[in-house]
């Protein structure tokens, strides 16, 4: 029987997907990106959800875009994009339970989350320069909102691995804890948010995503505008 690339339960609550390619590293190709879109349509239709968690299946948590797919193809996975953008458009509470590694278009997916509890064993790093290609799910945008422009800059610009300490202190993360204590700590801050009233969180929410990225929208068209430029002249159609 095939494995799903991603699973998604629902409890008391809360719906935790979890990204499930463990081989690849969690990496989106076109299969996860498809059942991550369909997990988060899911749990946003689903009135008895009220808290989202999203993890991934040990040891990372999403090594980014699927390079063999990439390479393949000659372009990113199948709707990866709509997948990473999708994150940071959930209506309800969206909370990370950063469990490894995560790189490039996996670190787009967590920053679209609203509240990251991260692993002692996580590991994050933007790879988009190293690799040859321009991001186009929201990294230019968010990135600089959540560790402030320069740190940004030189996580892009480097690619250099931020531990988990360090990334709980430049903001990148709200928490560390230990590996083995991660997701039920997730779980708890999840229940408590759940308990609250749904409609004020939606509304929270949605007041904190215009107070906060109030030229978002366009600060993430331009970086796609961007990147779609560059495919088309014929730069960087693969990876290095």
């Amino acid at each position: 029987m095939t494995e799903q690339p991603v699973t998604y339960a629902v409890s008391d609550g809360v719906a935790v997907i979890t990204l499930s390619r463990p081989q690849a590293r969690n990496a989106i190709d076109s299969t996860l990106a498809a059942a991550l879109i369909d997990a988060f349509t899911w749990a946003e239709s689903d009135p008895e959800v009220r808290t989202i968690v999203v993890t991934g299946a040990d040891p990372a948590f999403c090594g980014g875009l699927d390079l063999k797919e990439f390479a393949r193809l000659q372009r990113p996975p199948a709707r990866a994009s709509e997948a990473i953008v999708m994150a940071g458009r959930l209506t309800k509470p969206a909370l990370g339970a950063i469990n490894g590694p995560v790189m490039t278009g996996g670190l787009e997916l967590a920053l679209g989350l609203d509240v990251l509890i991260a692993s002692e064993r996580a590991r994050f790093a933007d790879t988009h320069a190293a690799v040859g290609i321009l991001p186009g799910g929201g990294m230019t945008a968010r990135l600089p909102r959540a560790v402030g422009a320069r740190m940004a800059m030189e996580m892009s610009y480097t690619g250099r691995v931020i531990d988990a300490a360090e990334a709980e202190r430049i903001g990148l993360v709200n928490h560390v804890v230990a590996h083995e204590d991660l997701l039920a700590a997730t779980l708890a801050m999840a229940a408590t948010i759940a308990s609250r009233d749904p409609a004020v969180l939606r509304q929270l929410k949605k007041l904190y995503q215009v107070s906060t990225t109030v030229t978002m929208g366009a600060a993430m068209a331009h970086e796609l505008r961007e990147r779609d430029r560059r495919r088309a002249s014929g730069q960087a159609l693969t990876p290095r």
